[in-house]
């Protein structure tokens, strides 16, 4: 009864009965796609870095659309796609991306484009050493590649583009860059989307068609909510010491709850210190494992990674020596170092020549990791956001001007208040600028131990020197769009 449970909660299936697609039929499904992306300069947020070009792969599923990867069509501005064997080139359109589970679909307009495809088909989720297909356009060459290999493992693998764990098929068939977003078939079904590569090492992934299948039925409403997330930290109960502590007896599991992050699915419900015991039914091993498949065991994240945002799933806790019964309201909550962000320009807001910013994983990526300040590494690595704090808000630079002068060098400084208002995100750095010190705006960091942690400036000269400073740096607006008042 257990393992239909977990089928059922973990595993999507195709249906039955369908023809298996010949190799021709899946070639002439496999698209090329030609992107021009203009990424936001997050050190200068109001401005944009220079266009730039790449190439990628897709494949045509019913419904004439195209499926591809997330990252094929990052910060696009500018699409097309052409079929394997073709040589006309068809203007495309991202109808919608998630880029969480490195999925997008495009729509082509023109219906010349679809003339000759067939019909693919989804397959069921492969097993280990099942053989697979990967059909794509990767670099060194101009015409469609085909690379064969096996399954190596079904696992939950922290996906590069955005940094979230979720479940992966691992293969050593050849993906070079270039493959992103071409189809991994099976028996001539559908069974993946591949998207990176280990180089070097002969390990490829592909996203499963189980995260498809979801991310497909996710945007039948017409928008993509995100992968849910339950925001925990937890640690292993694989001591025997300490599972006596815990109260566990010898045959029991459970994963001790660390922190609940603010926010998330599990605030409010769960408490540091509880044993979390099962997820939607499905027991938790005490390495935050869970039964998959048969003998297959992935992280326990994948339970959540399956249902959508505002699903309701239930779970067990051992607290205090009882078993408690919850439900959790899943959603996809934000970190306090979040990122990184594609698609979307960055928050910002200038004042006297002050830029603040928040803190994320885009304006980190500026620096290799050896060489961010010091004072930003502890909050990428360790800091969870909270109801006093949302985001890291940095005084990024200053805009030079009589106004400013004395803080010209400042760079990359946490900012703690404004005007003696808490800042706890951007938002709060815009509120506290609207209630002067007096005759002074005062801005207190934390680092500026020589200045004891303040920049003072003068209240009528900032707001006379204001319009004068946008204009010098061009500037096209005191603040991002998302700060505008209605």
């Amino acid at each position: 009864m257990r393992s239909i449970l977990i089928s059922a909660v973990l595993l999507l299936t195709a249906l039955p009965g369908l023809a298996q697609q010949s190799d021709e039929d899946v070639r002439r499904n496999v698209v090329k796609i030609f992107v021009t992306h203009r990424t936001p300069n997050y050190q200068q947020p109001w401005q944009f870095n220079p266009q730039s070009g790449s190439t990628g792969s897709g494949f045509i599923i019913p419904g004439e659309r195209i499926l591809t990867n997330a990252h094929v069509v990052r910060d696009q501005v500018f699409v097309q796609v052409r079929k394997a064997g073709k040589a006309r080139k068809f203007t495309a359109r991202v109808e919608f991306v998630a880029h969480d589970c490195e999925l997008a679909l495009l729509k082509v307009d023109d219906p010349e484009f679809f003339k000759g495809s067939s019909r693919l088909e989804f397959g069921e989720l492969p097993f280990q050493r099942d053989k697979v297909v990967a059909y794509g356009f990767p670099m060194g060459g101009d015409d469609l590649s085909v690379t064969e290999g096996i399954v190596s493992r079904i696992e939950v693998t922290t996906y590069h583009h955005s940094g979230r764990p979720l479940l992966t098929v691992q293969t050593d068939a050849a993906i070079n860059p270039g493959n992103s977003g071409g189809p991994m078939m099976k028996d001539g079904r559908i069974v993946g989307v591949t998207f990176q590569a280990l180089g070097g090492q002969n390990i490829g992934y592909a996203v499963p068609v189980t995260l498809v299948q979801r991310f497909l039925d996710e945007v039948k409403d017409g928008r993509y909510d995100g992968t849910p997330r339950i925001g925990l930290v937890w640690q292993k109960a694989e001591s025997d010491s300490l599972r006596r502590y815990l109260g566990l007896k010898d045959k029991d599991n459970g994963v001790l709850v660390k922190k609940v992050l603010f926010g998330s699915s599990a605030w409010g419900l769960l408490r540091e210190g509880d044993v979390l015991l099962s997820l939607g039914g499905v027991p938790v091993a005490s390495d935050g494992t869970l039964l998959f498949r048969k003998t297959e065991r992935v992280d326990m994240s994948h339970a959540v990674s399956m249902r959508k945002v505002a699903d309701r799933m239930k779970v067990e806790v051992l607290r205090d020596g009882k078993i408690l019964e919850l439900e959790l309201l899943l959603n996809d909550h934000s970190l306090l170092v979040d990122g990184p962000f594609y698609d979307s320009k960055p928050s910002y807001f200038v004042f006297a020549g002050l830029v603040f910013t928040p803190l994320t994983r885009n304006y980190a990526s500026a620096w290799s990791w050896k060489d961010i300040p010091d004072n930003l590494q502890h909050y990428l690595q360790f800091g969870w956001p909270s109801p006093e704090r949302r985001q890291i808000v940095l005084l990024a630079n200053v805009l030079p001007d009589d106004s400013n002068l004395g803080y010209h060098g400042l760079r990359h400084l946490i900012v703690e208040k404004v005007n003696g208002r808490p800042v706890s995100e951007l938002a709060d750095v815009v509120k506290g600028f609207e209630a002067p010190s007096g005759s002074t705006h005062i801005v207190e960091t934390d680092l500026l131990t020589d200045l004891r942690g303040k920049i003072v400036l003068d209240a009528e000269a900032a707001e006379k020197a204001q319009a004068a400073i946008l204009e010098r740096f061009a500037v096209p607006s005191d603040r991002s769009d998302d700060l505008k008042k209605p």
